[in-house]
C-alpha cells in the first residue's frame, strides 16, 4: 500500500460527505492508498449511515472527543501505507494532488512533511509562510514588528518561482508524511487537543533535521474552519483550545525563564482582552459575536482553575490529560 488517507470527524458530516465524494471518484493503477476516517464519537447516529453509504473506505469510532492529534495517531495505528496522508474533512481531494504528493516525497526524502497549495471557496489561496513562535514574535505586535524588520529576507525565502519552498510549519489540514519520518518523532503529540498540534510535529521534524515543504505543483480546496465553527457555543470553544494550546507549546518548546514570560503576557493580555469585550457585550447586546467573548471568559477561567490544581497546561479535553489521572 502506497499511501493511507487517514481523516479525522467530529460532527462535520457534510463537509466530509463531499471530501469523500472527491476521493470516491479517483481511479489509480499507479498509485495504491486506502481511506481511513476516524470519527471522535460524534454519537449523532450519522456514523453508521456513512460507513454504508462508502463502504469501500474503514471506519472507526474513537472512544470519545479526544481531539486532532489523538485521532491521526489512531488512524496511523491501523494503517498499512508507507505514506500517511492526514487530510482534513473540510477539504477535497484530487488524484493529481495525491500523486503529486507522493511523486515529490519520493524524490525527496529528505522532506519529512510535505504539504502543497491551498484554495477556498473564493479562489483565494492560503499564506503558507509559516514560522514557529519565538520570544520576540509570538504575540500579534511582536510579530508584526518582526515581520517588518525582517522583510526582505522572508521575501527572498517565500517569494520565489520555485516548485518548493520552505516554511517553518504547515497546517494539519494537509500533512504528507512518511511512515519512518513519522515513528521517527512518534507521531503527533496529544498534550495538544485541538490548534498548534501541527506546529509542534513540525517542530519535531525539525530537530532530527527533516524538511518541511509545500509544492506549487498541486493545489488542494480547502474550507478554513468548515467543520470546527459550526455555532457560537462551539465557536468560544474552538477560540478557547486556541488560547490553551499556546500554553501548551510554550512548556513544550520554551525554556523555564521563557515560559514564565510568556504565560504571564499571554494570561494578562487575554483576560484583559476577554474582560473588557464581555462588558461591551452587556451594552451591545444586538451583536451576538461579542457573546461569544462571554463564553471564552468562562471557559478560560475554568482551565486556568484546573491548571492551578493539576499543576499542567494541557487541555483536560487532550489524551495525555486523561493519562494524568490514570
Amino acid at each position: 500500500m502506497d499511501i493511507s488517507i487517514i481523516i479525522v470527524n467530529y460532527r462535520g458530516w457534510n463537509a466530509l460527505d463531499e471530501c469523500l465524494e472527491s476521493i470516491d471518484t479517483i481511479v489509480s493503477k499507479t498509485v495504491t492508498f486506502e481511506t481511513i476516517i476516524v470519527d471522535n464519537c460524534s454519537n449523532d447516529g450519522l456514523f453508521t449511515v456513512f460507513k454504508q453509504k462508502y463502504s469501500k473506505f474503514t471506519f472507526i469510532e474513537n472512544s470519545g472527543n479526544n481531539g486532532f492529534s489523538n485521532g491521526c495517531n489512531f488512524g496511523a495505528s491501523i494503517a498499512k501505507g508507507n505514506y500517511f496522508f492526514f487530510l482534513n474533512p473540510d477539504t477535497k481531494l484530487t488524484f493529481e494532488a495525491l500523486e503529486t504528493l507522493l511523486q515529490t516525497s519520493i524524490l525527496h526524502p529528505e522532506i519529512g512533511i510535505l504539504s502543497c497549495l491551498q484554495i477556498n471557496e473564493n479562489n483565494v489561496f492560503y499564506k503558507q509562510n509559516n514560522l514557529f513562535p519565538t520570544l520576540g514574535s509570538f504575540f500579534g505586535i511582536s510579530r508584526f514588528i518582526f515581520k517588518k524588520l525582517n522583510k526582505v529576507k522572508l521575501q527572498k525565502r517565500f517569494n520565489n518561482n520555485n516548485t518548493l519552498f520552505y516554511p517553518d510549519w504547515v497546517t494539519g489540514a494537509v500533512v504528507f508524511v512518511s511512515r519512518e519520518w513519522f515513528n521517527k518523532i512518534n507521531g503527533w503529540n496529544e498534550d495538544y487537543w485541538l490548534y498548534f498540534e501541527d506546529v509542534d510535529l513540525c517542530k519535531k521534524i525539525s530537530l532530527v533535521k527533516g524538511k518541511v515543504a509545500v509544492t506549487r505543483e498541486t493545489t488542494i480546496f480547502h474550507q478554513h474552519g468548515g467543520a470546527s465553527r459550526l455555532n457560537i457555543k462551539t465557536k468560544a470553544l474552538t477560540k478557547t483550545e486556541v488560547i490553551i494550546s499556546k500554553h501548551v507549546y510554550i512548556k513544550n518548546q520554551f525554556s523555564t525563564g521563557i515560559q514564565i514570560y510568556l504565560h504571564s503576557l499571554l494570561i494578562i493580555g487575554v483576560f484583559s482582552e476577554k474582560i473588557f469585550l464581555s462588558l461591551l457585550s452587556l451594552f451591545l447586546f444586538f451583536i451576538p459575536k461579542l457573546k461569544v467573548n462571554r463564553l471564552i471568559l468562562k471557559n478560560l477561567s475554568v482551565y486556568y482553575f484546573n491548571a492551578i490544581q493539576k499543576q499542567t497546561w494541557i487541555s483536560p479535553r487532550a489524551m495525555n490529560y486523561k493519562k494524568l489521572d490514570y
